[in-house]
């Protein structure tokens, strides 16, 4: 459904039942079919997807994505459906996201989860490439990595990049994955200019390690092990800085374990809220 808020209109997907978690899908330039994996958690929980406002099918003019506006908008999306608080789980840029909003707004998450994110985006705009070349990749694939990491292309060439990356991002995926991802993928809506503009003005020297021990909420950084864009050593600095986070690295997975490898993925996002709910009662 489109819901009208702060002027735009996003395009949200409410399902299952019991305590609200909101998804905050990577990109940009990306929506929210890109998280379907986590759809098995609507036995437990009322999962809130959206597109980001100018992402997927949501409205807006690029130029107005801005952190103010994107955390603003997931808080009025939250009043909007009635929750006095919900967790946050945001994925790779979805977690920069979900980041400032925990910074930004403390009082309207009860849990943060973080899925291969990072709190300063100079590990992926200048590392990751580098992190693949040590991989054995190609010349010609780390350029390319490091170009779109950056936001350095033409529009017409994010699909295709992608591809030619889906090695990178997902070194493990098979064909016991394929038919979901290539479902959801079918109707997902990319927005490259929402890419483009994410990457080279959005998250350009954005940071906010210097701000992570501001965060209350229970905490879960978790991350595919052989992610290139924000690698263990990114996850293992940014847990350390959040006071009281559990970090849990997936084996067997790259930038997507939800999609690599959703039972576990699934398993450890389960245990972290049963075991936080508990220990805040």
């Amino acid at each position: 459904m489109k819901m009208p808020i702060r002027g735009i209109y996003l395009n949200v997907k409410v399902v299952g039942h019991g305590y609200p978690l909101v998804l905050m899908h990577g990109g940009p330039g990306a929506d929210l079919y890109t998280l379907m994996a986590f759809k098995p958690l609507a036995k437990q929980f009322t999962l809130v997807f959206y597109d980001h406002r100018c992402n997927g099918r949501s409205t807006g003019e690029v130029t107005s994505m801005t952190m103010d506006n994107l955390t603003a908008d997931a808080d009025a999306l939250r009043q909007a459906l009635g929750f006095e608080k919900w967790a946050v789980l945001g994925h790779s840029f979805g977690g920069n996201v979900a980041l400032e909003y925990a910074l930004r707004y403390p009082t309207s998450l009860s849990h943060l989860l973080l899925v291969n994110t990072g709190g300063d985006y100079r590990w992926a705009a200048e590392k990751s490439s580098e992190f693949l070349g040590k991989r054995g990749f190609s010349p010609e694939i780390v350029e390319l990595a490091r170009r779109h990491l950056n936001g350095q292309i033409e529009p017409k060439e994010m699909f295709s990049n992608l591809m030619k990356l889906g090695k990178a991002y997902n070194p493990h995926t098979g064909l016991r994955q394929m038919p979901h991802m290539f479902f959801y993928g079918l109707q997902s809506k990319l927005q490259p200019e929402a890419m483009i503009f994410g990457e080279s003005v959005v998250l350009k020297n954005w940071s906010v390690m210097d701000r992570l021990g501001e965060i209350k909420v229970p905490t879960l950084v978790m991350a595919g092990r052989e992610d290139f864009v924000y690698p263990p050593e990114h996850q293992e600095e940014l847990a350390a800085g959040i006071p009281n986070a559990r970090l849990v690295l997936i084996d067997r997975a790259g930038h997507n374990p939800h999609d690599e490898q959703t039972a576990e993925t699934l398993a450890a996002i389960r245990s972290f809220l049963a075991d936080a709910s508990h220990d805040s009662a």
